[in-house]
């Protein structure tokens, strides 16, 4: 082994490439392996041992072993006083190689290979539907994935609700159709240039309404959300994140997939969320020792970016004593008093302070805490350990110990630092959370959200029984991680929270939600946002109301007669629905219409579900909707009006 280690140091070395300060460079050499460098294997071929030791010949032809040839090259020997075969990290490994870096080991599961449309329209109807493979039928993909067209095109603003005359691209966006297509079809306008996505998919816990294909339910979901991961990840910009919450079911599972598409190098954090108390319900099930109460949810956090940075921020917590003095500025200097023993010698009338009881020092306590709060830009905490301060800095408050005098420092900055007794006063102001009106004391925020609490019924003015999400909690993920202008984007956006939260906070959104809610759905709450509702983040913004989105919905074609299928109560109704697409229909090529006809009696002894199932195998996937590119196509009859509009919204460019 060792001397084909030095024979093929030394032919390495003769390949410049490979070669930087003497030394050589082996994962430039493992990479040429990989890609099969044509000089790389001409200088591999010329020596006589590595030909026998790497290629095969094969009828006079040579086959290169890579595997081999890689083994050898990340062989520890290659290194100096080398006693063993690895490298210095600690790994799991999979044929002597780290599974890190030679990626063999990732998340598989039935169908992964697949695309699932997932057209469910209610939280009741079960769907088992056609999985498309990437493989097998990547032209039935390509075109069931083709930007669709958009109908029934409205702006709601004051005014109420009107026809749209054009789309703009600072235009806020709901959009109601299949989410999967829905986001192919925003890829023409917004790859790369969406700031934020937050999810809040169905859990999968068998009651949430994800009710696809009962027989690989747990595949199917994984399926349901890489096809839609994807798709988002391209449409964010290279300074945006996505954000999903889910609960137990599923995390683990959907962690190690967000590694897979997004890079593991761009996970951020793993936030749990409190999201309901130890009360219910579910007390009996808890006294039973059958299970816990659920009361946390998970949030997974990813960057497009490894240098994405978030707006640091705080949040409620016990008020901090340090923070003490009182430090105000006169003609004649800083004036400082110590708020604690002020308040205390007040409440003394007289009495010494071991004549004071500790229900009344708890009292005063308070008192003292509600002034400080209620003046931050005067209050002070007084932080002595500067040990890590510059030398100037540490000798200027040396200095300053003794003189009973807040003096002036100006750092490296040009800021004002105030220094007394030797050490420095920490503003309070810096550590305010300010919540309808009132000051709280903050500290800077961890991964463990406790403090958000559960949604108020009656927050948006909607009714939701899907676990609507606080306007609180999507107000410190917009806030954290976008400015004013950004866009938004949440594709299972069910009540419209993330829109509503966006809307209030001037942000760019793009809702888009399938499922039908009724009087319930996120344009119902973004028609109350914009007339003023003060409910959620209302007050403590100031929301008076305003502001305005385009409503659009996917041009439905062969998906009206999936509605008509789903809906239908009788083998009448049926009947009539596939007369309906034998006439009017976009049919797959894989149905033969005369044997259709044959089999006619057969079919209508069918139960009626049996009957729902061979009416959707009729028909064509791929034209469930318009495709765009075809929008001029006099079979559909589009008005001119709404061609114009999908001109207009498909040539927008975004900022």
């Amino acid at each position: 082994m060792q001397n084909l280690l030095s024979n093929l140091t030394a032919l390495l070395q003769q390949d410049e490439r490979l070669v930087v300060d003497g030394k050589l460079l082996k994962n430039k050499v493992t990479e040429l392996a990989s890609n099969l460098d044509s000089s790389l294997l001409k200088l591999l071929l010329s020596d006589e041992n590595s030909r026998k030791y790497f290629f095969e010949e094969i009828d006079g032809i040579f086959v290169f072993d890579k595997i081999k040839f890689q083994k050898v090259v990340s062989n520890k020997a290659f290194l100096p006083n080398s006693h063993t075969a690895f490298k210095n990290k600690i790994g799991l490994t999979t044929n002597d190689g780290y599974l890190s870096e030679n990626k063999e080991v990732v998340l598989a599961w039935a169908y992964k290979d697949c695309v699932l449309e997932g057209g469910q329209t209610k939280d009741d109807s079960k769907r088992n539907e056609v999985f498309f493979n990437e493989v097998l039928s990547p032209d039935q993909i390509d075109r069931l994935l083709h930007p669709k067209a958009f109908t029934n095109i409205f702006r709601f603003n004051e005014a109420g609700k009107t026809k749209a005359d054009n789309i703009f691209p600072t235009d806020n966006l709901i959009i109601k159709g299949n989410n999967l297509l829905v986001l192919h079809s925003l890829k023409p306008v917004f790859t790369n240039k969406i700031k934020l996505v937050y999810i809040d998919p169905p859990y999968n816990t068998g009651s949430d309404g994800f009710l696809y294909n009962d027989s690989f339910n747990h595949s199917t979901w994984l399926t349901f959300m890489k096809n839609r991961l994807e798709v988002a990840w391209g449409l964010l910009a290279t300074d945006g994140c996505i954000f999903i919450q889910v609960d137990d079911t599923e995390f683990a599972y959907l962690k190690v997939l967000c590694d897979e598409v997004f890079g593991r190098d761009n996970f951020k954090e793993h936030i749990i969320l409190k999201s309901s108390t130890e009360s219910g319900v579910n007390a009996i099930n808890v006294k039973r020792g059958e299970r816990l109460f659920k009361v946390k949810e998970h949030i997974l956090f990813y960057a497009k970016s490894s240098s994405f940075r978030f707006k640091p921020f705080y949040t409620k917590a016990a008020y901090n004593t340090n923070y003490k003095y009182e430090v105000v500025k006169t003609g004649l200097g800083y004036f400082v008093r110590d708020m604690n023993k002020y308040f205390v010698e007040k409440n003394l009338n007289g009495r010494t302070t071991k004549d004071v009881s500790t229900y009344e020092r708890n009292s005063i306590e308070q008192e003292f805490i509600a002034y400080s709060l209620q003046n931050p830009d005067t209050s002070y905490s007084l932080e002595k350990n500067i040990k890590k301060a510059g030398d100037k800095f540490r000798k200027f408050a040396e200095e300053n110990k003794g003189k009973g005098i807040v003096e002036e420092y100006i750092n490296s900055s040009n800021e004002v630092v105030l220094i007394y007794d030797g050490g420095v006063l920490v503003p309070l102001k810096e550590r305010i959370v300010t919540e309808n009106g009132k000051n709280y004391f903050g500290v800077l925020a961890s991964d463990l959200w406790v403090d958000i609490g559960t949604t108020p019924s009656n927050e948006g003015g909607v009714s939701f029984n899907n676990g609507k999400k606080p306007e609180k909690l999507l107000k410190r993920i917009i806030e954290m991680t976008t400015n004013e202008n950004d866009i938004v984007l949440d594709y299972h956006l069910g009540s419209g929270t993330t829109a509503a939260v966006a809307h209030k906070l001037n942000r760019q959104y793009i809702g888009i939600e399938q499922m039908d809610y009724g009087e319930n759905d996120s344009v119902v709450r973004l028609q109350n946002a914009i007339e003023g509702d003060q409910t959620g983040i209302s007050k403590g913004l100031g929301w008076k109301g305003g502001g305005s989105f385009v409503y659009l919905e996917l041009k439905k074609l062969n998906q009206t007669f999936v509605d008509k299928i789903a809906s239908a109560n009788s083998a009448t109704e049926l009947t009539d629905i596939k007369n309906e697409i034998l006439a009017t229909g976009f049919i797959s090529y894989e149905i033969d219409k005369l044997a259709l006809n044959t089999y006619k009696d057969t079919f209508e002894k069918l139960d009626l579900l049996t009957q729902k199932n061979c009416l959707l195998y009729l028909l064509d996937l791929n034209y469930l909707y318009v495709p765009f590119s075809e929008i001029e196509d006099k079979t559909y009859d589009i008005p001119d009006a709404e061609i114009r509009l999908n001109n207009s919204f498909y040539s927008l460019q975004i900022q």
